[in-house]
């Protein structure tokens, strides 16, 4: 600012000042002299040359108390005083100002009211309400706050259409706020409509235009999210290409060239640390060195320049190991903290480099007050309230590999908070696909919860080693099923709140995959509703967590909880994890036992699984009568490094009765591996005959979690009589009926009937479902695996959907009904899983493809064993069908190849 505008300002204030003072508070142009002063003053404010903005914003008050509601002048006075709060926020950004942001917003709700649809100036009134909702956001990381000022800024550029003037600046505007909420949720439809609005922006901003600048910098930051996220490093050189151009407009002096040199620097950084180019290095420190320069000291963005910068110089301290740079580090980190308020969101990122600054030195030096520090930073960073769960997640999932690493011992502390936050995070995605992309979008994820399993495990804690095993397996099935949890016991305790949280719940049921609309507009309102839904949801939990006996109430289960799992025979838990391999044997009663596999590595299972994959689709060419001799080698190694150390603690330990029952419940690459099928394959010592294989010493059956047998087992209660349905599209069906007793009233449903409603009628009606058809995995998306009917298919989806708790027993006479997918083995999604949760209790599924033409020897010697007493005056009991499936397998050796013996399995009660 020259001396000559400072000359001019101050002569200004001092004649409006004069003039005021000759308008008294009775004078009639008192509300205009007041207004006129502060309007001079707010000038001199925004240019910097005065610095008291209290004052000001008070003349502006005064003036808009002597012009009400219905007063001509009222808009204008209102307008005047949401712009001096406006810059007193921009200029001092701390919590002090809170107060002053919610009166902003209150104020600019007020002017839009006066803007009604059609008013020219409603755009401005919506963009202006927006930019203040969304300030209130960087503050406190409400999402609400920013939805609201997306669902703002979408209506203001609906309101311009092509060619009106204003129409970059709303687009650019609502960009930006996409791309922020999806920083917050990394939703990627947000991310791709920002690029999307942003490349229109820029198009409408050509060569020369005054927001050029803006715009390409605005689409670098967006394309280096998307590389950040997928990456495609053609966005990120797109991106620096952007911010470079960016650059050339913003010469020394420009009001934005600090930002623009950020956003080059960052840019850099990330390619320098993804190619390890060194001058990529080199140049992000000196340009964010230049940024700070131009920074000032009281920007309320200061803090984000100082934490990049201590974040190359971190890096070039690992590169280099000069003392200076990582001292440097810490320093500006710890500036960066002293300038934010306590709940401010970007907190989360100087703990987090301030971690990376304390481990790297750590590294170098070996002092264990560094480690120490940068756990502490973990733990900060990671439950800071105010940031996005994403954020969070990836600093915790950080936490627990560096513990393991450096065998810190807050590892399994960091195992809990990931899976804490993780089970928050997909409870606000309103579909269950969205469910599974927010799951599976994390690197390393995946392993979690079979390395925080590893982890309580080797520190001797078995019983939290099932917990965490249990609390991050099968998530999506355990967030589907709190909504529908029986709520008889709660309503012995409090009749109004057991109805209120099933009213809720019935809301949130059909809110489900609402919110995946392709009108963006019509999604956000969706996606909103279910949060409030979901928010609703948990408030009620609470209060019945508040009754007598009911603190724990959906609460992630205990180990006495899991128990229950034990009651008619012990689970063996098999934990494959990158740390450990192991089994925990829970019993009836008691402790668990814990089984070391320390032969066999995870390398080693994945090996296994897939020689076993090999195997399996070898046999397709390969006569009935050969001998498997593959399969037979694979199984051995199965029996004598998994299974065998397994008995000997069911046999000797438990002292477990041969041909008792016993559940297998598996994790990871186990979940691939056929451990039913355990055989050694060899003669006793005395030649008397031959040892016996795992199903010879007991009756085997999977579940997929313990709370999933232990649900199957509360809903056994209530008994119906029989009705089995006979869903199939090809010959096996009248192999069935023959054996279905004459008192279960029986439907059958092929041909041309045999359609997808036909089938989810039959699911909904019966309580005993054999279907025989072609099933189909879909190793991309789990969701859509099906079986074929006539018309189209059935779903995993369809099947989910349906809530069926007086089904009892399902066959799925069809391939690949009882396999997960690659990507996320430990979510157990398959049909076979999916008919359990529907509501059937026990199921018989299979591992890979069925040969219908030697399988039907198991169907008829399974259904002869499961009715076969029938005869007598017996009842239908879904429970023997593990004992059914076992006796079946035994009796057709010579009639069936060894595969598809094994390819069935039975999961549930």
């Amino acid at each position: 600012m020259t001396s000559g505008m400072v000359s001019h300002l101050n002569d200004a204030v001092g004649h409006f000042q004069l003039v005021l003072g000759d308008c008294p508070a009775d004078h009639p142009d008192h509300a205009a002299a007041l207004t006129n002063l502060a309007w001079a003053r707010l000038k001199g404010y925004i240019r910097k040359h005065l610095q008291d903005i209290g004052s000001t914003t008070s003349l502006f008050r005064e003036a808009l108390a002597l012009r009400p509601q219905g007063h001509p002048d009222h808009p204008s006075s209102l307008y005047h005083l949401t712009e001096a709060l406006t810059w007193r926020y921009i200029k001092k950004r701390t919590t002090i100002y809170i107060h002053a942001s919610d009166e902003d917003i209150h104020l600019r709700r007020i002017v839009l009211d006066m803007c009604p649809l059609g008013h020219q100036h409603r755009p401005r009134a919506l963009d202006e309400l927006a930019w203040a909702v969304r300030t209130r956001f960087d503050l406190h990381g409400t999402i609400d706050d920013l939805d609201e000022c997306i669902q703002h800024r979408r209506e203001a550029v609906s309101l311009c259409p092509e060619g009106h003037s204003d129409r970059d600046t709303y687009l650019n505007n609502l960009a930006l706020s996409l791309l922020s909420r999806f920083n917050h949720q990394r939703k990627s439809y947000d991310l791709n409509e920002a690029i999307s609005l942003h490349e229109e922006a820029l198009r409408l901003r050509p060569v020369g235009h005054k927001y050029r600048d803006f715009s390409l910098g605005n689409l670098g930051g967006a394309l280096y999210a998307r590389f950040n996220q997928r990456g495609d490093v053609d966005d990120l050189d797109r991106a620096i290409s952007l911010h470079r151009e960016a650059l050339t407009l913003c010469p020394p002096g420009h009001a934005s060239r600090d930002i623009t040199l950020n956003n080059l620097a960052s840019a850099l950084y990330t390619r320098y640390y993804k190619s390890d180019a060194s001058e990529d290095l080199d140049e992000a420190i000196d340009l964010y060195r230049e940024s700070l320069r131009l920074v000032r000291h009281d920007d309320p963005e200061r803090h984000a320049t100082l934490h990049n910068l201590s974040s190359v110089l971190c890096s070039r301290f690992t590169q280099t190991q000069k003392n200076e740079d990582v001292e440097e580090a810490i320093r500006l980190c710890q500036e960066s903290l002293e300038a934010l308020p306590s709940l401010h969101p970007s907190r989360y990122f100087s703990y987090m480099w301030l971690q990376e600054a304390y481990l790297s030195r750590y590294r170098v030096q070996r002092k264990s007050a560094d480690l120490s520090l940068a756990v502490e930073n973990f733990k900060l960073a990671s439950r800071h309230p105010t940031q996005g769960f994403p954020r969070r997640i990836t600093e915790a999932i950080d936490w627990a590999r560096q513990a393991e690493i450096h065998q810190h011992e807050s590892a399994l502390e960091a195992y809990q908070v990931c899976l804490e936050l993780f089970d928050n995070h997909v409870m606000t995605r309103s579909s269950i696909i969205s469910r599974r992309e927010a799951a599976t979008a994390f690197r390393g994820a995946q392993s979690l919860p079979v390395d925080a399993a590893s982890c309580a495990t080797r520190n001797n804690d078995l019983q939290r080693a099932v917990e965490l095993a249990e609390q991050g397996r099968g998530q999506q099935w355990s967030l589907a099923s709190r909504i529908r949890t029986p709520l008889d016991d709660i309503k012995s305790a409090s009749i109004p709140l057991a109805d209120k949280l099933t009213e809720i719940s019935k809301h949130l049921s059909n809110a489900q995959g609402t919110a995946g609309s392709a009108d963006r507009a019509a999604a956000d309102r969706a996606a909103v509703r279910y949060r409030k839904l979901t928010e609703q949801w948990e408030a009620a939990v609470a209060e019945i967590r508040n009754l007598k006996g009911f603190s724990r109430f959906l609460l992630p289960p205990s180990y006495e909880d899991l128990q229950a799992a034990a009651r008619y025979g012990p689970v063996v838990v098999l934990i494959a994890s990158q740390y450990s391999c192991g089994a925990i044997v829970v019993p009836t009663s008691g402790g668990p036992h814990h089984v070391p596999l320390s032969s066999i590595t995870l390398t080693d299972l994945n090996n296994l699984k897939d020689r076993f994959a090999r195997a399996i689709r070898h046999t397709s060419i390969m006569g009935p009568k050969e001998l498997r001799n593959d399969i037979i080698v694979l199984l051995r190694t199965v029996w004598d490094e998994i299974m065998l150390p397994i008995v000997n603690v069911l046999e000797h330990v438990l002292k477990l009765k041969h041909r008792s029952r016993i559940w297998l419940c598996p994790t990871a690459a186990f979940t691939s591996i056929p451990l039913h099928a355990a055989h050694p394959f060899q003669k006793k010592a005395d030649r008397s005959g031959n040892e016996p294989c795992l199903e010879d010493l007991y009756i085997c059956s999977y579940t997929p979690t313990l709370s999933a047998l232990v649900r199957s087992r509360q809903m056994m209660k209530k008994h119906v009589p029989p009705s089995f349905a006979l869903l199939a599209v090809d010959s096996e069906v009248e192999l069935v009926r023959k054996l279905v007793p004459a008192t279960a009233n029986s439907t059958i449903i092929s041909g041309d009937a045999a359609t997808r409603a036909g089938a989810l009628e039959a699911l909904e009606q019966n309580t005993w479902v054999h279907l025989a058809c072609h099933g189909k995995q879909d190793p991309t998306q789990p969701y859509n695996s099906h079986f074929v009917m006539r018309d189209q298919p059935l779903t995993l989806l369809d099947i989910m959907e349906k809530d069926i708790p007086h089904a009892e027993f399902a066959f799925l006479s069809a391939c690949h009904t009882a396999v997960g997918d690659e990507e996320t083995p430990d979510e157990v999604i398959h049909l076979a899983a999916g008919l359990q949760f529907s509501g059937f209790k026990s199921v018989i599924g299979t591992l890979w493809e069925v040969d219908d033409a030697v399988a039907k020897h198991v169907v008829e010697a399974f259904y002869e064993n499961m009715f076969g007493d029938l005869k007598d005056g017996g009842v239908m009991n879904c429970t023997k069908a593990a004992w059914a499936l076992n006796r079946a397998t035994r009796s057709v050796k010579t009639k069936v190849p060894l595969e598809q013996r094994m390819v069935f399995i039975h999961i549930g009660v």
